[in-house]
């Protein structure tokens, strides 16, 4: 159903494209922790072969088609995770530890089963346990047989593309079939015929083209429902999923807002909770440090609206040249760490002459 495809390729898209990076509170602020050992985990790659965004949006979607969620194995070495592995969804059994009520999970390998503690295996649940295409099951099944009941329309099959009708029957005990059968041959040889000769009928019959009715128009209110109806199983707001008939463009900002409050913000949370239990320690969670996404890009629907909420910025004295230039793709200047508003104070500090540690946090 290209409606389900499209809602888990957006969501496990967008989890896998938003950087998410570690960082470290402190008195002055926050800034990113790069030397920390799970800062690559997080924001490069998740092992030789996989980039961490690519981690990311293979477990969202395990998640959104498993009712057991998405699983990695936390390969570590002295104590140091080095490198995550995606199991397959199927060979993990999730169970909880007797006495302490601890999860515990047992990986099938082959004829094998090993168990790991939570702190070894990186879990993304699907929500309340249950996967949306679960979930949204019997809505998926109306939206197939739509679906299927299309393509037979309009290759004919759901109804007839004419008509040749008569006014009364044909006589006898078995000339009515023979004669029925006589006129669907020659019907079939019109039809395939290459030439443009018309189709000559005799003995009163009449041919008729069949014309779509209301009651279609209604099949394809259904159609468009059921799109509806998949998006509110994922949480996805309609028009990302191409269903534009109550969507319009002057709202770009305010969409992206919402998509990022109602379907991505509990995933987001769910990565960065998953991230931290397995990749810091009591101690360094208690000393500040914590996973967080970087969503400014999601928030900046265009360039126009970039420019004016970096100009708020630096008239403000909260960002630099070059942190503005930074967020630009663009390279730093020898003299663009200083606080200054340009529009007023054009080439002098407006606070502070040099912020090294604010260029580290960008």
């Amino acid at each position: 159903v290209p409606s389900v495809y499209s809602a888990i390729a957006l969501i496990a898209g967008a989890i896998g494209s938003l950087p998410a990076k570690v960082f470290i509170s402190e008195p002055s602020g926050k800034r990113t922790a790069k030397d920390h050992p799970a800062y690559r985990l997080v924001h490069r790659e998740a092992n030789d072969w996989t980039s961490a965004g690519e981690l990311r949006a293979r477990l969202t979607a395990d998640a959104l088609l498993y009712n057991q969620g998405g699983f990695t194995y936390a390969n570590r070495v002295n104590g140091r995770v080095i490198e995550f592995i995606r199991l397959d969804p199927a060979s993990v059994t999730v169970k909880a530890d007797a006495a302490t009520g601890e999860p515990v999970y047992e990986v099938r390998d082959g004829n094998r089963v090993r168990t790991y503690p939570y702190t070894d295996i990186l879990h993304i649940r699907a929500p309340l346990d249950l996967a949306p295409i679960n979930a949204g099951r019997e809505a998926i099944a109306l939206a197939t047989v739509l679906e299927q009941h299309a393509a037979r329309l309009f290759a004919g099959g759901a109804r007839p593309s004419s008509v040749i009708e008569k006014d009364n029957k044909f006589g006898g005990s078995d000339g009515g079939v023979g004669a029925i059968g006589n006129i669907k041959k020659m019907y079939r040889a019109w039809r395939t015929n290459e030439s443009t000769e018309p189709l000559i009928l005799d003995d009163g019959l009449k041919y008729k083209t069949v014309s779509m009715t209301s009651t279609d128009a209604q099949f394809l209110e259904m159609r468009l429902e059921q799109v509806r109806e998949i998006a509110r199983v994922f949480r996805v707001p309609p028009h990302l999923l191409f269903e534009l008939s109550r969507a319009t463009w002057s709202n770009a900002e305010e969409m992206f807002q919402s998509f990022l409050t109602l379907t991505l913000r509990s995933w987001l949370d769910a990565w960065e909770w998953a991230y931290a239990r397995v990749l810091l320690s009591p101690e360094e969670r208690e000393a500040g440090f914590y996973v967080e996404f970087v969503v400014d890009d999601l928030l900046t629907a265009n360039a126009a609206t970039r420019a004016t909420v970096y100009a708020q910025f630096r008239s403000m004295g909260a960002m630099t040249a070059n942190e503005v230039r930074a967020g630009l793709n663009l390279a730093p200047l020898p003299d663009g760490n200083t606080l200054s508003n340009p529009n007023i104070t054009p080439g002098t500090s407006a606070t502070v002459a040099d912020l090294p540690a604010r260029k580290e946090a960008a």
